[in-house]
């Protein structure tokens, strides 16, 4: 979807695809027609944006082979669909029994990880519409916390480095960002700005993950002076009691890893899981916010949706867009609590079209103009 901000230009909004599991070029093609397509009709708009996740595996099969280029881009267009925003965190098997920490690898100390955003960048490239300002990608913010040391870190540095001339080489304008995220090298926006500093903003920025920013404790008006490359749309599962919430237990599931943090004497503490917050490695004497993407148009004391309308008003709410690319980003729906989760496709369709119907509304509410 497009919307046109009060300052004239474009701002776009798309659904991340890392919801569903596709690790090849057909499984991707597929669930444009099983999903995305229906997610659209539904809305009732003339196209619908998608923020693509491509694993490894599609990428090189992308890269090989150009008919596959043409192929994916005719899918999306017999769609209604369009792609201005990938996402690059996870590099393959997002949709495993367990990925927990394996989605922080490669990292950006290694030379992998380098070679598949500038891939990425280049299929992005090919596959955005002629119209299109700009493409984005998100990234991960840098690599997990440990092991850490200032070898690694200058190591990371000279990787974006190269990321920048690599980008500035593209026939079309691409802009990769760091997305900070609980746990790892760059946990804040204020660490990502600090780590690229000195760097070519033109093409290196953060990537907003309002879920996230809601863990950290993070204030949207404090926001630091770095570029938003784009924004993802995004809520936390939170506790205001976690010492007497029995729900919490229904979140602990083997695949994904769900940071949990709470402030304690105006520090934020946090430990890697929820289960190991749940055994006693949080005091729970206050407020918990759990990396658990919940359904962003849920509302309600359990989630930070409060925060990521905070976030929203901040980027969009001013004579200028802080962001012009946004992407509801739930990728959790299948780990929910069972009686929370989809029942079967249409189920998931319907899920994500409440988000996006959701989302829009606040755009609205803030002033955009609907143009899909």
């Amino acid at each position: 979807m497009r919307f046109r901000h009060a300052d004239g230009s474009v701002v776009h909004l798309a659904y991340c695809s890392n919801v569903h599991q596709a690790e090849d070029v057909d499984g991707v093609v597929a669930q444009l027609a099983r999903f995305a397509g229906p997610v659209r009709r539904r809305l009732d708009v003339a196209r619908l944006g998608v923020g693509l996740w491509l694993s490894a595996m599609a990428v090189a099969d992308l890269r090989a082979d150009h008919r596959s280029i043409a192929r994916l881009r005719d899918a999306l267009a017999a769609q209604g669909l369009e792609v201005v925003t990938l996402n690059g965190f996870p590099y393959r098997g997002f949709h495993d029994p367990v990925v927990k920490y394996a989605v922080y690898r490669p990292d950006w100390t290694e030379g992998t990880r380098l070679d598949h955003t500038l891939d990425l960048a280049r299929i992005l490239g090919e596959l955005m519409p002629d119209d299109a300002v700009e493409g984005t990608i998100s990234t991960l913010p840098i690599a997990w916390r440990m092991p850490w040391d200032g070898d690694r870190a200058a190591r990371a540095r000279v990787a974006l480095e190269r990321l920048a001339e690599g980008l500035a080489a593209l026939d079309r304008t691409v802009r990769v960002g760091l997305e900070p995220e609980p746990g790892c090298a760059v946990e804040t926006t204020e660490q990502a700005a600090s780590f690229l500093a000195g760097l070519p903003t033109e093409s290196l920025g953060i990537c907003l993950d309002a879920c996230h920013h809601a863990v950290q404790f993070e204030d949207a008006a404090a926001l630091p002076d770095v570029p938003v490359v784009k924004a993802q749309v995004s809520s936390a599962l939170r506790s205001a009691d976690p010492r007497t919430d029995e729900h919490l237990t229904a979140y602990v599931e083997p695949r994904f890893l769900h940071q949990t943090r709470e402030r304690v004497a105006g520090a934020v503490r946090g430990v890697d899981d929820l289960d190991e917050a749940i055994a006693g490695g949080l005091p729970g004497e206050s407020e918990w916010r759990v990396h658990f993407h919940v359904p962003v148009h849920a509302g309600g004391p359990a989630t930070t949706q409060d925060d990521l309308r905070a976030v929203l008003r901040r980027l969009l709410a001013g004579p200028v867009p802080l962001t012009r690319h946004l992407e509801v980003e739930t990728y959790t729906w299948t780990v929910l609590p069972p009686e929370r989760r989809p029942d079967g496709d249409a189920g998931l369709v319907d899920g994500l079209t409440r988000e996006l119907d959701w989302t829009r509304g606040q755009l609205v509410g803030l002033g955009l103009e609907r143009i899909d």
